[in-house]
């Protein structure tokens, strides 16, 4: 073979040779199918650690910010409320319900009965003073609240109570717990002098008066349109304890009579009945012990006022 054949024959093994050895090496593409079946012994034995460049390539820094994102701890959940969102109006104010009545419907006692009477003397309260704060009460209290400017919820607060009391003096004890179911009336002139029986048709009470002092009081009835009470001021002429009537054949126990046949005396159909009956011109009582009383305290002379309508 001559020197320039020689040469070019060097030269072709020479490119296979390299050829060859780019197919075989590690790149970007992978190894070749056969390197999985039987990798270079050095594979299994060397280092897999390598020193890294001065830049990461793209690939390992994307690798690199995964890793870093699995291993980092979690961020700690957003707060319902962000720091700087505005604070919240002010707390609210208490509502009603919120506060502790001073007296309130249902309820019953010493300061129910010094509710009532206060209402009384306003004109509010046109009933007799029970101690029980049942609808009439309430509905009361809603006139007094309205009157004031005051919620007129018909219940009792410290605003009402407040009110209530600088407008009222306080009650007495008559007042709180009156002797009759019908408020008693401020008594008639001619009944504030002496001892006089003052009887008042409208507020349907007997008050048994000494000078101007109650000294007990009692609910009672008069007679119906056909055989009405007479109006004025008479005496007591007669007493009659175990009295029976012979015009109406009917008892009149603890008569005290002032004006022809008519008397005060106790009467059981009032007892019953109430106001669903009426007398033939008498003044009855409904309280048998009251009656009784009022008869042995009574003397022959002693006044006796009937004046309404």
């Amino acid at each position: 073979m001559s020197v320039p054949s020689a040469r070019r024959a060097a030269a072709a093994l020479t490119a296979g040779l390299l050829t060859a050895g780019v197919l075989t090496g590690c790149g970007a593409g992978g190894r070749p199918a056969d390197a999985a079946a039987s990798p270079p012994a050095a594979a299994a034995t060397a280092p897999t650690t390598a020193a890294p460049s001065s830049e990461p390539s793209s690939a390992s820094t994307t690798a690199s910010a995964s890793a870093s994102a699995s291993s980092a701890p979690p961020s700690a959940p957003p707060s319902s409320a962000p720091s700087s969102a505005p604070p919240s109006s002010a707390a609210p104010t208490p509502t009603r319900a919120a506060e502790q009545p001073v007296v309130a419907p249902g309820t019953s006692g010493e300061r129910v009965r010094e509710l009532q009477a206060r209402l009384q003397q306003l004109g509010h309260f046109t009933v007799g003073v029970t101690g029980y704060y049942g609808t009439v009460t309430r509905s009361s209290v809603a006139a007094f609240q309205r009157s004031r400017g005051l919620p007129g919820d018909g219940t009792v607060y410290a605003a009402t109570w407040s009110a209530l009391r600088a407008a009222t003096r306080q009650p007495t004890h008559m007042e709180t717990h009156p002797q009759t179911t019908n408020p008693l009336p401020a008594p008639d002139p001619r009944c504030t002098t002496g001892r006089v029986l003052c009887i008042s048709k409208s507020a349907r009470t007997l008050a048994w008066m000494s000078d101007g002092q109650v000294l007990m009081a009692m609910d009672v009835r008069f007679g119906s349109q056909y055989t009405p009470t007479r109006d004025g001021a008479f005496e007591v002429y007669w007493k009659s304890r175990d009295h029976h009537s012979t015009l109406y054949d009917s008892p009149m126990p603890f008569a005290l009579f002032f004006s022809g046949g008519q008397a005060v005396h106790y009467s059981a159909d009032f007892a019953a009945n109430g106001y669903a009956g009426a007398s033939h011109g008498c003044v009855n009582v409904r309280d048998r012990a009251k009656a009784a009383a009022l008869f042995d305290q009574v003397r022959t002379g002693d006044k006796v006022v009937v004046y309404g309508p």
